[in-house]
């Protein structure tokens, strides 16, 4: 019985037993209840979990296991040991782990002995021994454990990992009933530990305990599991941290203090990105859910997102409650301090040691659960913006390229109206600097975004049951069911505006939204978890302390609910309206950015900076409507815990101010704006028929006749730009422009032979290649039907619009493809290159830059033919590539290319207006009418035969290929002084270092107002007012509260106190709306301010700047950073003085009541300050860096964009997705480093401030001698300045790094500069009167250390005179032009009407001079407001000018989809041939009536019949004073002129007129005039133009 009874009196002192003890005494029954038994009970659960385990893994890895068993059974002892090591990660996990066993192996022979000491196995016993029995499952439990722990050390590297989880869990459950046995007892009044019997072997199993279940696993670094093992990865600092390091981020320590020593932090020195985090793991996991091609699922994205990130948003849950609970530490304690104060420091059930403990730890608790609360938001931020960003550029590379025309009113509203090129139109967004650039190969291997490059492009006519049967239609009866067909195939969704081009939209996606959505985790998290359960909790914890009054404050709550809710969709709809409004900015500043070399060239600087201004002015509006509701949210924000602590009379309900804060409502109506505007991008836009189908799950597929598969044909079909492209007439009158390719019969083009396709200007010869290409909507017209371009041998594409990449020449050149030296070299050769690559310094390894610019047009088109040239590809679609080059380029061409043995056997489709250059080697010819029908086929002189136009061109075009000298006029640099050593152009974008700079941080504070002083002088008196204010309310609360300990409760005023309490909550109310309201009108005055400068300066910048600065940066600082400034940087300097001010009021608050105190806080504040300066000087470098690693990526978004005609010809999706990948992933990794810094910084300053505040706990209640009031004052004064001094560094810092969009913008405040408007430089009213130009000694060159490209230029031009230009490539044509408008460095004197132009300002020069570049530009927009844009001219004025330029030539009235004043044109005129581009570029320049109109080759791109037009209009519709500068190849262009001007190497070598110059023997144009088959007819024309 002694036995039962001292077990009764050892389960008596278990606290988890005793009420079950008082209520079941009996052994038998409660002997499993012991506490000393619940780490036993883990015993079951974890073999069985070791065992399912292990079986899985052995049939899954049996193969793998024995390989390892045998190769590690082979090995020597040392190789063994260092196997071992290997298989456990490190050296230092193999000793902690080795310490680990050797811990629990020592509890193991302590509990052996404690049995062997008692003798338990000597003695027979009838009665259970509970002491008996839990020294035996110590035994147990111990042995298992050791067990567990040998395993983790020797065990397979499956097994160890396991092993180690389990013996440290089930150790640190057995330390936690030590704890609550032992320690517990120690912190109460009357209690004692359970197992003190035991004496010091006790605390030394507590420390064993400790150490093996608490130290070790926390400091023991993580094993390296690589995400994919097929693919490990370098592993990152933070996949290997111990759960210490990662809960204080630790593991950063090394990286931080290398950084701090550097001025610079490149991207390879920080830490690397882990597995989780890489693209190709996330889209795995996420593609299947989000991607519309591999998920046919409609839901919300919303909902979407939500089942990708379940796991993220779990813990970002569980992180929440951890928070939650831990933020009532402090006011528990304080509540149970003051509680120990007020009775005069009697002794209490639990001491007061324990409640200062559980202030300290259960706030460090609370901060490192809102640390892990960010880190997962961030986590899922990141990801999802990499996600997102992905999925998009994925979808775009699927998207049909066509010409989205919708205007304002909606003329060309679709689901799928996406503006975007037609062909491939245009170079790409610049990347930055080498080590973005890299080339971009072919690789047909893929998901479904390769399977049109895989697979065969071939698309049928539906099943014949899709037709009517009986009686076959007519093809016209299949045309109009087809064309019904294609109207009733628009889904009827909701129409939206989409008016802006496919670049700007993704760019707009890529930026705005993903901003938006950069916080949607945890505010979703926040109003769905966090929120309602601190609710709870507070109401439950007043209730206990006040009792039924904290129900009133309940109510006063639950009354006020509906006014958030009505601010709410306030919010929401101010948010949309904001969202359009910047989208409209945006899509102006993207395409004015686009355009700016014509704004300049055509003087249009300030019109079209006070276009921008407008748009921004009207963006602020809706700016200053958000500020005034989150001014009014914040309002609510401090009165709704005004009313319920007036309700219920107590101030803890303070902490319900986290209810509504703007930030978080403002900020989830933005992400709900951006999904939505995502998932109509991913569901709503018009994708290649390819993807379409396999989007709405269409069962249809293509069939191609069997005698057909290996032929490139087309069959009776039809083919629009838009499922929605037949012809029609809107509601508001105007006419949309839809062009139809129709093939009426078969097509079939010859494998192995050269095809040609020929046709007027306008007339579909691109479409025709793009149809083959499946670029457009194919609509069968038959059930014969059908299109195929077989891909099994590679398919090679060349715009008609060279597309190059912001790369090397080689790159461009090799695409992807392995280097093959001699077919490098015979490319190099027969393309015409040799000579060109010899000017470059640095060869073939010369970058072009953004767009080519280093470049000349020819040079673009031959580099764009070499990559054709050099593929592997079978089938080659060259789209007008010699329409560049001049006659001698185009003839070597001609004999050395197209004849030669790199593309004999390839089969070759050439769309081309130099037909009798080519036609001798023309096996095939494809001649199209302007109505987009097929004339003829066959042999060329079928083609001659049935369309006459045809015939008389190519007679007058013959040339005599025998006296061409095939090696002269090959192409020079345009621009010698783009050549540079390193072969470099595009600069490295600007990177500032250390800490921001005051003349940025100045350019936003003295812009808030004309008297900038003054201005930060009251607002910061307005914060210093109402946080004093603050501080007094909480004191004279405390006051009110010790006047019950001083009098009797019936003596109290109440009605005194709440009224002047009531009063200053009011005066603090006030202040703070006066000052906020202030704030937010000088914030708009200064982003208008900023906006506007920034505008001016990259405008009146020079074409020079303008050609080295990549236009995605230039975009990027007039959105993104401006951006920053209308909200992030306003706020940061708004967060940085109100915390700045709170932290001071708050010590001095602290001080008055603790002098002592006094040199803690400014240790504490040193300390911080001292942390803080190492964090922002290593996180501003990773900003920086974070800045300038986003603008790659949406370069590469718009290279692929502009050439994915190009990439999905070549089959290089996969190629350019890989690429994504790289520089997504990039992005990712800085990012990660942006965010893990911050948590750094904040789990230091956090511990320091809990230090500080648990010390001050600690001196108040056992050696102060204040009152229970000013004590709880001076506490709730220490807990806000705990918290205020990570705010204020987290403000400081995020001003800091806001403060770099500042800086980028500062840098182009400073950029160089053209001179500026002068009064005396407004020339008279009547000037110009005529076109007289006199040039003397005009010299000039493209930078002031570059070489001249004109030398000593002297001329004079009569008012009236039409001057033809004409020289070899590169001879200083267009550096002429130029040089006329000084947009380049010039020398000498020039002047126009008898004004000297240097002494006029160049708005005026330009304005009044008209150059038509080879290239032209047109806006997204009306055709009439391309012709004029600011809306000068009326209707009459701009038909005249298009019938001068031709465009009436080209098309029929009764043809309804003619081109009209009301025709929308997209951006970039995308929806437009070249020659029609040129010809509207023409229209425009005759409408502003200039006395000086110059031509650069601008009308390169147009057949020569209508060439002859538009010269004959030129000759009579300008007037006699109008002067006409003329740049041309060809000759009849130029050769009736009144004189000629042959140019160069700079310098003019012969000038005169026509006529005089042919008679000069070994002239310069009378060598080019010989070598014509029409020099007849050229001789005439000069005799002609010398006669008149």
């Amino acid at each position: 019985m002694g036995d039962v009874q001292r077990w009764h009196a050892e389960l008596s002192q278990d606290r988890l037993m005793g009420a079950v003890f008082a209520s079941n005494p009996s052994t038998n029954s409660i002997l499993w209840l012991n506490a000393l038994f619940i780490p036993l009970y883990c015993v079951p659960l974890s073999a069985v979990h070791l065992s399912v385990t292990a079986i899985v893994r052995h049939i899954a890895h049996k193969e793998a296991d024995d390989i390892g068993s045998a190769e590690l059974s082979n090995a020597s002892q040392a190789s063994y040991l260092q196997g071992r090591i290997h298989s456990l990660g490190s050296i230092t996990i193999s000793c902690l782990r080795l310490l680990q066993f050797l811990s629990v192996f020592t509890l193991f022979l302590l509990s052996l002995a404690k049995l062997l000491d008692h003798g338990y196995f000597g003695r027979r016993q009838l009665a259970p021994d509970a002491g008996l029995l839990i020294s035996i499952a110590q035994c147990l439990l111990y042995g298992y454990v050791s067990l567990l722990s040998a395993c983790a050390v020797l065990g397979s590297p499956q097994l160890n990992r396991v092993a180690f989880l389990h013996a440290s869990s089930i150790l640190a459950v057995s330390w936690g009933v030590y704890m609550y046995r032992d320690v517990w007892p120690l912190a109460t009044l009357d209690g004692s530990p359970a197992d003190v019997a035991e004496g010091h072997v006790l605390w030394v199993k507590l420390g064993l305990l400790s150490l093996g279940g608490i130290a070790i696993p926390l400091f023991c670094p993580h094993q390296y599991i690589p995400v994919d093992p097929k693919e490990p990865l370098p592993p990152s600092s933070e996949q290997t941290a111990s759960i210490y390091s990662r809960l204080f981020y630790a593991y950063l320590d090394l990286f931080i203090w290398r950084a701090r020593r550097l001025s610079h932090i490149s991207y390879d020195l920080l830490p690397p990105l882990p597995d989780y985090d890489h693209l190709k793991n996330l889209v795995s996991h996420a593609f299947p859910i989000l991607d519309p091609m591999q998920s046919k699922s409609r839901r919300h994205l919303g909902l979407l997102f939500t089942r990708v990130f379940s796991f993220e948003l779990c813990n970002l849950a569980a992180t929440a409650i951890a928070s939650v609970i831990g933020s009532f530490a402090a006011p528990m304690s304080i509540n149970q301090l003051l509680h120990y104060l007020e009775s005069g420091r009697a002794e209490t059930p639990i001491k007061p040691w324990f409640w200062i403990a559980l202030f300290g730890f259960g706030r460090l608790f609370k901060d490192v659960s809102d640390e892990w609360f960010m880190y997962y938001s961030m986590r899922l931020s990141v990801r999802s913006q990499a996600i997102i960003t992905e999925l998009v550029f994925e979808h775009a590379l699927r998207v049909r390229m066509k010409a989205d025309t919708s205007d304002s009113h909606d003329v060309a509203e679709s689901n799928s109206s996406i503006a975007a090129p037609t062909p491939d139109n245009s170079s790409q967004i610049a990347t930055e600097g080498t080590q973005e650039a890299s080339s971009v190969g072919r690789d047909d291997t893929g998901g479904d975004a390769s399977r049109p490059a895989t697979a065969s492009s071939s698309m049928a006519a539906p099943p014949a049951s899709s037709f009517s049967k009986g009686k076959p239609q007519s093809t016209s009866d299949h045309e109009t069911r087809a064309r019904t067909n294609a109207d009733a195939a628009r889904p009827a969704v909701e129409k939206k505006d989409r008016s802006r081009h496919l670049i700007g939209r993704i760019t707009n996606l890529m930026s705005s939204d993903l901003n938006s959505l950069e916080n949607f985790g945890m505010f979703s998290t926040y109003i769905a978890v966090k929120s309602p359960l601190q609710i709870v909790l507070c109401i439950i914890f007043l209730y206990r302390i006040l009792g039924w009054s904290a129900l009133i404050g309940l109510a006063t709550m639950l009354i006020t609910l509906p006014l958030p809710g009505s601010i709410t969709q306030q919010i929401q709809g101010a948010h949309r309206e904001k969202m359009r409004r910047t989208d409209s900015r945006v899509q102006t500043v993207t395409e004015t950015m686009n355009v700016i070399r014509m704004i300049k060239l055509f003087g249009w600087e300030p019109r079209v900076a006070a276009q921008l201004d407008k748009k921004r002015e009207e963006e602020l509006t809706a700016v200053r409507r958000s500020k005034l509701l989150t001014l009014f949210i914040n309002s609510c924000n401090n009165l709704f815990p005004i009313l319920i602590m007036l309700s219920t009379f107590f101030t803890y309900t303070v902490i319900m101010k986290e209810e509504l804060t703007a930030s978080r409502v403002f900020s989830s109506m933005a992400a709900k704006v951006s999904l939505e505007r995502i998932s109509d991008f991913l569901w709503n836009t018009e994708l290649i028929d390819d993807f379409e189908h396999a989007r709405v799950g269409d069962a249809w597929t293509a069939a191609v006749p069997e005698d057909r598969k290996g032929a490139i044909g087309i069959r009776n079909a039809l083919f629009v730009w838009s499922k929605d492209g037949a012809p029609s007439q809107t509601p508001g009158g105007t006419h949309q422009r839809a062009f139809v390719l129709t093939v009426d019969q078969e097509l079939v083009f010859q494998r192995g032979k050269i095809n040609l396709v020929i046709g007027p200007t306008g007339a579909g010869k691109t479409s025709l290649l793009m149809a083959l290409l499946g670029e457009m909507h194919y609509i069968p017209a038959g059930p014969e039907s059908y299109v195929n371009l077989p891909r099994d041998d590679g398919i090679a594409y060349a715009a008609q619009e060279s597309w190059v990449q912001n790369d090397t020449i080689k790159n461009n050149i090799l695409f992807g493809s392995p280097y093959d030296e001699v077919r490098y070299n015979k490319v190099l050769y027969q393309c015409a290159l040799k000579r060109d690559l010899s000017l470059f310094d640095a060869s073939d390894e010369t970058e072009v830059g953004e767009k080519g610019i280093t470049l000349s047009g020819g040079q673009k088109a031959r580099i764009t033919l070499a990559r054709a040239v050099y593929s592997s590809a079978n089938i080659l679609l060259l789209d007008d590539v010699l329409a560049a080059l001049d006659v001698h380029t185009s003839r070597w061409i001609v004999e050395k290319c197209f004849k030669g043995d790199l593309l004999q056997g390839r089969t070759i489709i050439l769309v081309t207006h130099n037909v009798a250059i080519v036609s001798p080697i023309a096996d095939f010819v494809v001649d199209i009418g302007l109505d987009g029908r097929i004339l003829s086929q066959g042999s060329l002189e079928n083609a001659l035969a049935r369309d006459t136009k045809l015939l008389h061109e190519v007679e007058e075009e013959r040339e005599e290929l025998e006296k061409a000298e095939l090696d002269r006029g090959i192409e020079k640099l345009d621009d010698p002084a783009a050549k540079q050593a390193a072969g470099k152009l595009v600069v490295a974008e600007e990177r500032e270092e250390g800490h921001v700079g005051w003349s940025a941080v100045k350019l936003f504070l003295k812009n808030m107002s004309n008297k900038p002083i003054l201005f930060w002088l009251i607002y910061v008196s307005g914060h210093v007012l109402r946080q004093s204010l603050a501080n007094l309310q909480t004191w004279y609360l405390g006051y009110w509260a010790s006047q019950y300990e001083t009098h009797p409760p019936a003596e109290v005023p109440v009605q005194h106190y709440l009224s002047i309490y009531t009063l200053l909550m009011a005066l603090e109310m006030g202040v703070f709306a006066c000052s906020a309201s202030y704030y937010v009108f000088g914030s708009i005055r200064a982003a208008r301010s900023i906006h506007k400068e920034l505008v001016t300066s990259v405008l009146g910048t020079t074409l020079r700047w303008l050609d080295k600065t990549p236009t995605a940066r230039i975009i990027a600082r007039c959105t993104e950073d401006i951006a920053m400034v209308d909200n992030r940087i306003e706020k940061a300097t708004e967060a940085m003085t109100e915390k700045s001010v709170y932290m001071v009021l708050k010590v001095v608050a602290i001080i008055i009541f603790s002098p002592i105190f006094v040199v803690p806080a400014i240790l504490v504040s040193l300390a911080s300050a001292m942390c803080a300066y190492v964090f922002m000087k290593v996180q501003l470098a990773v900003k920086r860096e974070l800045s300038n690693s986003k603008a790659p990526v949406l370069a590469h978004f718009g290279a692929a964009i502009s050439g994915i005609t190009s990439i999905r010809a070549y089959g290089a999706q996969e190629a350019f997705k890989a690429e994504a990948y790289r520089r997504i992933d990039r992005y990712t990794r800085i990012s990660v480093t942006h965010g893990n810094l911050n948590r750094w910084l904040s789990m230091r300053i956090d511990v320091m401030a809990q230090l500080f505040s648990t010390s001050l706990a600690a001196y108040l209640t056992y050696a102060s001698d204040l009152n229970a009031s000013n004590i709880g004052f001076s506490l709730t004064m220490a807990t806000a300045f705990s918290a205020v001094i990570n705010q204020l560094i987290r403000a400081f810092n995020e001003f800091e790094i806001c403060g770099n969009s500042l800086e980028r913008i500062q840098q182009y405040l400073l950029i160089e500069q053209e001179p500026k408007s002068t009064p005396e430089g407004v020339p008279p009213a009547y000037w110009p009167a005529s076109g007289q130009l006199e040039v003397e000694k005009l010299s000039a060159r493209y930078s002031e250390d570059g070489p001249k490209v004109l030398r000593e230029v002297s001329f004079q031009v009569a008012a009236g005179e039409r001057v033809g230009i004409v020289g070899r490539t590169g001879s200083g044509k267009s550096s002429l032009t130029l040089a006329l408008l000084r947009c380049i460095l010039t020398e000498g004197n020039v002047r126009y009407d008898g004004l000297p132009t240097e002494k006029i300002n160049l708005d005026a020069l330009r304005s009044n001079i008209t150059i038509i570049p080879q290239v032209p530009e047109l806006l997204s927009g009306t055709l009439r407001q391309n012709l004029d844009p600011f809306s000068e001219h009326d209707d009459a004025v701009l038909n005249d000018a298009l019938r001068s330029a031709g465009l009436f030539n080209l098309q029929d009235e009764s043809d309804q989809s003619r081109i009209t004043l009301d025709t929308h044109i997209a951006g970039g005129g995308a929806n437009l041939s070249v020659g029609q581009r040129q010809i509207l570029a023409l229209a425009r320049a005759i409408v502003r009536r200039s006395k000086l109109l110059i031509l650069d080759e601008a009308t390169s791109a147009i057949d020569y019949e209508t060439d002859s037009i538009i010269q004959t209009s030129l000759r009579t519709e300008l007037g006699k004073d109008v002067t006409l500068l003329t740049v041309a190849h060809r000759l009849q262009t130029i050769m009736d002129s009144d004189k000629i001007m042959v140019l160069d190497a700079g310098q003019i070598v012969e000038f005169g007129k026509p006529s005089e110059l042919l008679q000069r023997e070994g002239g310069f144009l009378r060598a080019l005039v010989e070598e014509s088959s029409d020099k007849e007819h050229l001789y005439a024309m000069a005799m002609g133009a010398s006669t008149t």
